[in-house]
């Protein structure tokens, strides 16, 4: 019998989007011990919280995120706002005994993450961060050859996350569309927007990181503040690059960037084994590059993996092969895994802890940067 999860949603942007879609799909195509349930939406206007109740599907709306917290009959608090809200919301869902589903980065810090994974042990409460690409079939297939000894011994790991929109000296920072140019708001630019994303993934596949070396800009110096309206320094990163030593003794070299005009959303990484060699570009999602040295060599090449076959990993869910998913699609995927977690009582990666392994990966990167060292990196 399906169990109901009643959920909390707070925030209701572009991440609250991609997390109600999540809900509303994942029982129709995988088979859940739990249902979620839309109970409320919470955000600051009133007027957009109600529409957004309305088009999704919840069944109230509130602009106060402590009376989600409060209500006896939600089960699940979903954090979808700005990172600087997200201790706060988190500790006192965990406090409630409620389970977390939280978006990424953790939190501002390395520090602050810290007390948000205190406080889900202590409470014992499931927690469950959304990096979202390791739930791409291809990124998953990538961790499934890795894992089979397919590439032998890693000697490379590269990646890259490179977008183009804050190009112009006019995009504000602050407010509810730009907050993440607002350090007070987002705690660092690129390094924990874009690159959290490409060391949660790398940690993922190829094992934890050692130590960093970075350099990070600022190429504009000074924006205008939606909320003051005056024109303020800006403390965020507009790009960072980062070479890195893992524990498996393997390199890494990692960049992102906004100002790489042409690019909105490239993110790639590319895995270099004594065996074999692996590639994932988001741009073509579904398909996986593999280059197997054991081929002979008259054949021996790069080979593009079309991953939509039902044995490779989710797609038995959906269509039939060669019918591609996209991005939408990982968001159910990690929620079908939260939830599977909870009816085992085993937690879903990436939990609060492995994602407090990724922001101290930031907080080195970022200090590295400022302090012109490299950096040994701090154990979860």
């Amino acid at each position: 019998m399906t169990k109901k999860l009643n959920v909390g949603l707070i925030g209701y942007g572009f991440m609250g989007r991609t997390h109600s879609n999540a809900y509303c799909k994942v029982n129709h195509f995988f088979d859940m011990a739990y249902k979620p349930v839309l109970k409320v939406i919470c955000g600051l206007d009133e007027k957009e919280a109600k529409a957004f109740s309305e088009k999704w599907g919840y069944e109230s709306y509130t602009t106060d995120w402590k009376k989600v917290i409060e209500d006896d009959d939600i089960d699940l608090v979903d954090i979808c706002v700005p990172n600087n809200v997200h201790a706060e919301v988190a500790i006192a869902a965990a406090k409630a005994g409620k389970a977390i589903f939280c978006e990424k980065p953790l939190a501002l810090d390395g520090a602050q993450a810290k007390k948000m994974v205190d406080a889900v042990e202590k409470a014992g409460v499931a927690n469950f961060v959304s990096f979202n690409y390791r739930r791409v079939p291809a990124v998953t297939l990538a961790k499934m050859l890795i894992d089979e000894g397919r590439l032998g011994k890693i000697f490379h790991y590269r990646a890259n996350f490179l977008q183009d929109w804050t190009i112009s000296a006019n995009v504000p920072q602050g407010g509810m569309a730009t907050w993440r140019l607002d350090v007070k708001a987002a705690g660092s630019g690129v390094t924990g927007d874009l690159l959290a994303h490409c060391i949660d993934t790398a940690m993922w596949q190829n094992g934890q990181i050692d130590s960093v070396s970075a350099v990070t800009e600022t190429f504009i110096k000074k924006r205008m503040h939606v909320e003051t309206g005056k024109v303020e320094d800006v403390g965020i990163d507009d790009a960072c690059t980062f070479i890195c030593r893992f524990d498996n003794g393997s390199l890494g070299n990692f960049e992102s960037t906004r100002y790489a005009r042409g690019h909105k959303a490239l993110y790639t990484f590319e895995i270099n084994g004594e065996k074999a060699s692996i590639a994932w570009d988001l741009h073509d999602l579904h398909r996986l590059s593999y280059f197997d040295h054991a081929d002979e060599s008259i054949v021996r090449g790069w080979r593009s993996v079309h991953v939509t076959d039902g044995d490779m990993p989710y797609m038995d869910k959906w269509w039939v092969p060669g019918l591609q998913i996209g991005y939408e699609h990982t968001f159910v995927h990690q929620l079908a895994d939260f939830l599977e977690g909870l009816d085992k009582g085993e937690p879903a990666s990436p939990t609060f802890r492995d994602a407090l392994a990724t922001q101290y990966v930031c907080d080195a990167v970022l200090a590295s940067a400022k302090d012109k060292q490299w950096k040994t990196i701090k154990k979860a």
